[in-house]
């Protein structure tokens, strides 16, 4: 069994992690999610595979519940709401997911994530621009809970 800390991915990745952007942790926790269901997928065919699924699917909805924290639903606006919202629908999505063993709940729930990644990637990318030119973050985005 490899040592924590010790393999130099391992190290790599928690550097990535620590100095990127909140746009670029979004984008990293969609890519998990959409990995995990991914994985659920792909153990569906199989009963003998369902602890599988079952664990992904967990994974996922625990990634929902981090991006649910982070939205601050003090400042009212619908954006965060929506998001909100989209977040609640996609577990329940899930849930009924785990429990049918249904690829197309999980196909529904993966196909939306990857639209809002798309979009958050975009957002990530402005965000990173101002930042290299120095320039002061007017109308940055905050989902800061």
């Amino acid at each position: 069994m490899a040592i924590p800390g010790k393999n130099p991915y391992d190290k790599y990745k928690q550097t990535e992690i620590t100095t990127a952007g909140q746009g670029t942790l979004i984008v990293m926790l969609y890519d998990g999610a959409v990995k995990f269901l991914n994985i659920a997928r792909e153990n569906m065919a199989s009963p003998k595979t369902y602890d599988v699924v079952n664990a992904n699917i967990l994974k996922t909805q625990d990634i929902l519940t981090e991006l649910m924290l982070s939205i601050n639903l003090n400042e009212k606006n619908d954006i965060a709401q929506n998001l909100f919202s989209l977040y609640m629908y996609f577990k329940k999505r899930l849930l009924e997911a785990n429990i049918q063993k249904s690829v197309e709940i999980v196909d529904e729930v993966v196909r939306l994530l990857k639209e809002l990644r798309e979009a958050w990637e975009k957002i990530s990318a402005t965000e990173v621009r101002t930042e290299k030119s120095g320039l002061e973050s007017k109308g940055s985005f905050s989902i800061e809970g």
